[in-house]
């Protein structure tokens, strides 16, 4: 009853609480909720879905990714395909083509550019994309039956080879620069409030949506097989369950909600670039499961949101010391709460208690 009433009060401030305080309330009352504030939540909470999803297949199954940055991205250039199309003739040099490819002289799209005009078919490659890219890459690497740090290297791997050919100006996803100065989505101005904060809405819902299919996931005999394999893999196959097929499966999902976490972040941030799939993008995933908790689902979530706060108010208020902060926090957190901070919190519970 305590989780249903979680979900219900969240779902309260993300489809009440938060629109009324941004489109509102007025600007000069202490309660207004800024637009500024609205983008920075909106991007945390889709931070905050790829946190989920690496508690599930790190918390609950026991892999480690570094390289789940690769599928957020994916999911954020399916978008962003879509968002340059949608600039139209709006562009610097007023072509139907995007600016990156009139600059280097690209005379028609590329074959991947074919239907990226159409919402619903991007749409379907935010979840297709990263979803096939995980299943190939799962498929060969847990059938090798390779396993903890190795696995771990070889996924960092893949996120930076990928990196390095989105750098390439000849794939045709815009080099370094990655797309930016989106326009419309469904030909609405994406830079009007209200927008804003249907995208915020939007994003709220699907991560409230994701944290309920996650729970039923780790409830249901899937989860606790899931669980099995993390603390005793060889067991679980001794007694007749395939390992294989259920780390498979939900490494696709998590993927697959990553992809969908970049698809929402690229049009309230306005950019996607390759840096999105830096190995110290991925690396930040980890650090916001173990600072909140893992295998607690609703910890990785107020890692999310706490690393990310405190990033926010660090790269403004001391920006050159930001990394050594993370790493010290990430460090902390290792030695002193090996459960994180939702292990804290029911520490202290447990002791007020008794």
């Amino acid at each position: 009853m305590k989780s249903w009433f979680g979900v219900f009060a969240a779902l309260l401030v993300v489809l009440v609480v938060a629109p009324v305080l941004n489109l509102v309330v007025p600007e000069g009352s202490a309660l207004h909720m800024s637009d500024f504030a609205v983008a920075l939540v909106g991007k945390i909470m889709c931070y905050a879905i790829c946190a989920l999803a690496m508690d599930l297949i790190w918390g609950y199954t026991g892999i480690l990714s570094l390289g789940h940055g690769v599928f957020f991205a994916l999911g954020g250039y399916a978008m962003g395909m879509y968002l340059m199309r949608q600039i139209g003739r709006d562009g610097q040099y007023q072509s139907d083509m995007p600016d990156f490819m009139v600059f280097l002289n690209w005379k028609e799209f590329p074959w991947h550019w074919a239907f990226s005009d159409s919402f619903v078919f991007q749409m379907a490659m935010v979840v297709l994309v990263p979803g096939l890219l995980a299943f190939v890459f799962g498929f060969f690497a847990f059938r090798s039956r390779i396993k903890g740090v190795y696995f771990s290297i070889i996924t960092q791997a893949m996120t930076f080879a990928a990196m390095l050919l989105f750098f390439r100006n000849e794939t045709g996803f815009g080099g370094n620069n990655g797309f930016t100065d989106f326009k419309r989505i469904l030909g609405i101005t994406i830079a009007t409030p209200s927008t804003r904060m249907v995208l915020f809405v939007i994003t709220g819902v699907t991560l409230i949506g994701f944290f309920v299919l996650s729970r039923w996931l780790v409830m249901s005999k899937f989860g606790r097989v899931l669980q099995a394999i993390r603390d005793a893999e060889s067991r679980v196959m001794f007694t007749g369950y395939d390992p294989i097929r259920y780390k498979l499966t939900i490494w696709v999902i998590s993927a697959v909600m990553c992809g969908i976490a970049g698809a929402l972040y690229v049009p309230q941030v306005g950019i996607i670039n390759p840096g999105e799939m830096s190995p110290a993008a991925s690396i930040e995933m980890a650090i916001w499961a173990a600072v909140g908790g893992r295998g607690t689902l609703i910890g990785p979530i107020v890692g999310a949101f706490f690393v990310n706060g405190a990033k926010s108010w660090f790269t403004q208020a001391f920006p050159e010391y930001w990394l050594y902060f993370l790493g010290a926090l990430f460090i902390a957190v290792t030695l002193f709460l090996p459960q994180g901070i939702i292990g804290l919190v029911r520490r202290v519970k447990k002791e007020t208690r008794a």
